[in-house]
């Protein structure tokens, strides 16, 4: 991800002696936008802050993408376009039923973003994590963390909560917070102190 929201995917392939391998471009897409908070009268950059990759499923590869304030799940796979020959050459008329040809013209990498998950950060998102489970993923700001099922974008349930009620007495803020690569009942978070 870079600062102006993009993520840009790269694959491997090796030579055909298989000792060297180099990196290619695989796709690029467009993940965030600018955005403006209008309660606050705060713009949202689109910068991208973590990318963390989900199991792939059905040949498709799945990522989150992060903002400040927005959470995004999107699916990467590699689709084939076909055209029917006949309406290439503008349309084919008559009267008797006709089966159509397919013919396979390209694979195209395409990118969809499959849910959203808005507004459930007051502060800047500093990291995301993937449980091990496969369902869920945490996401972590100065003061919170929260745990969201990849399923549902609108209900998240917030796990750690060290905002002091008087901002005052603030004395650390959370700086990453990780699940465990193995077991999917425990994470951990960095604070400075």
């Amino acid at each position: 991800g870079d600062k102006g929201g993009r993520v840009v995917l790269f694959e491997r392939s090796q030579d055909h002696d298989g000792q060297s391998a180099e990196y290619r471009f695989h796709a690029e897409f467009q993940s965030h936008e600018p955005e403006f908070d209008y309660l606050k009268s705060l713009e949202i950059e689109e910068k991208i802050n973590q990318i963390r990759w989900l199991r792939p499923r059905n040949n498709a590869h799945f990522l989150l993408t992060t903002n400040d304030k927005t959470i995004k799940l999107w699916k990467v796979h590699t689709k084939a376009y076909r055209v029917d020959p006949a309406e290439s050459q503008g349309g084919f008329v008559s009267k008797t039923l006709r089966v159509p040809h397919m013919r396979h013209v390209e694979n195209r990498v395409d990118s969809r973003v499959k849910r959203v998950f808005p507004n459930a950060h007051a502060y800047h998102i500093n990291s995301i994590s993937i449980n091990s489970d496969d369902e869920t993923f945490l996401s972590a700001d100065d003061l919170r963390i929260n745990l969201w099922n990849h399923g549902i974008n609108d209900q998240c349930f917030n796990i750690v909560d060290i905002k002091p009620t008087n901002m005052e007495q603030l004395s650390e803020v959370i700086t990453a917070a990780q699940f465990h690569p193995k077991q999917c009942n425990v994470f951990m978070y960095s604070s400075p102190k």
